[in-house]
C-alpha cells in the first residue's frame, strides 16, 4: 500500500508535532480539530518551529517553512479524511471522546486504512473493538517534542495484523523514526513506568521532602537524565499526566497509580505546565 496522504486528528501539542513531522517528510497532511482557533495556532507554531530548525541548519528558512506548511490542509470536519491513506489520532485521553471519534472516522475512511491510536494509556484492543477494521488498528505513542524524537512506541493490539505492523514500520522509517513494538497493556511500557515516577516525584513535593528543583536536580545529576520527572511532567502537560494515571488506576485497580493530591489541585488550578505557562516551573 502506498501511503502519501496522512490524516492527523487533534491539533494540540502532540498533534501539531505529528503533522509537522509528516509534512517535513513530504507527506500530504490533513490536520483536523474541532476548533479553527486551535488549527490556526498549530499552523503558526509549526511555522515557528520549522523556521528555528531551518535557521539552526543554515537553510533557506522562510522557503522551508512555507513549503512544509503547503503540505498541510486543515479542517474542522472529519469528511476530508476520506482522502487519507493512514490516520493518526491524538485527542485527549478520555475513552468516551476517543470512542466517538473512531465510530465516525471508521465510516468515513476507506477499508484498509490504518488507524494509529496516539495514546499513553487507553488499550488498543478496546479501540479496535468499536471499528469494522480491528486488524488495521494499532497504537502509535509519539512523545513530545515529536519532530525531535527518534523512536515511537508501537502497540500491537489483540487483532493487529503483521501487515499493519510492517506498513507502519515503513511509514515511521520515512519519518526517520524507529518503531519499537510492544504488546497491548494499559500504559504499555513507557507510561506504565513514567507515570508512576512522575507521580511519586509529585508526592515528594506534596510531602515537602524536597523542592521541585531539587527533585529534578537529583535525577539529572545522579542518573544522567536530560530532564527531571517534574520538568518532564510540565512538558507533557499535568492534565495529561492526571488523565493517564486515572486510566491506569481504573485499568489495574492498583493504588500505586493513585494520583497525588497536589497533581489534582494543580490541574484544577489550570497550572498545566509549559502549555499554560505555569506548572512546577514558570515559562
Amino acid at each position: 500500500m502506498s501511503i502519501r496522504t496522512v490524516g492527523v486528528i487533534g491539533a494540540g501539542t502532540i498533534g501539531r508535532g505529528v503533522a509537522q513531522s509528516f509534512a517535513q517528510a513530504k507527506f500530504e497532511v490533513i490536520l483536523v480539530d474541532i476548533s479553527q482557533e486551535q488549527l490556526d495556532s498549530a499552523l503558526a507554531q509549526i511555522r515557528r518551529d520549522v523556521l528555528v530548525h531551518a535557521m539552526l541548519l543554515g537553510q533557506q528558512a522562510q522557503e522551508s517553512a512555507e513549503t512544509v506548511l503547503s503540505r498541510i490542509r486543515t479542517s474542522t470536519e472529519y469528511a476530508p479524511l476520506a482522502d487519507a491513506d493512514f490516520v493518526v489520532e491524538n485527542v485527549t485521553e478520555n475513552w468516551d471522546i476517543k470512542r466517538a471519534v473512531y465510530e465516525q472516522i471508521d465510516a468515513i475512511c476507506r477499508p484498509g486504512v490504518i488507524f494509529g491510536v496516539n495514546t499513553s494509556a487507553v488499550p488498543i484492543t478496546r479501540v479496535a473493538s468499536v471499528t469494522k477494521r480491528p486488524a488495521e488498528i494499532l497504537g502509535l505513542h509519539f512523545m513530545n517534542p515529536v519532530p525531535m524524537m527518534s523512536a515511537v512506541e508501537v502497540v500491537s493490539g489483540h487483532f493487529t495484523s503483521e501487515e499493519t505492523l510492517d506498513i507502519t514500520r515503513g511509514v515511521l522509517k520515512d519519518l526517520g523514526k524507529e518503531g519499537i513494538v510492544v504488546q497491548d497493556s494499559p500504559g504499555f511500557i513507557t507510561n506504565r513506568v513514567l507515570m508512576v515516577t512522575i507521580n511519586e516525584a509529585i508526592f515528594c513535593v506534596h510531602e515537602q521532602i524536597a523542592s521541585a528543583e531539587d527533585v529534578d536536580k537529583m535525577f539529572r545529576e545522579c542518573f544522567g537524565h536530560k530532564m527531571g520527572p517534574l520538568e518532564t511532567g510540565d512538558l507533557i502537560g499535568l492534565d495529561t499526566i492526571l488523565n493517564s494515571l486515572t486510566v491506569l488506576y481504573e485499568s489495574f485497580r492498583d493504588s500505586k497509580f493513585r494520583p497525588a493530591p497536589l497533581l489534582q489541585k494543580m490541574v484544577d488550578a489550570r497550572l498545566l505546565g509549559r502549555k499554560s505557562g505555569q506548572g512546577f516551573y514558570t515559562y
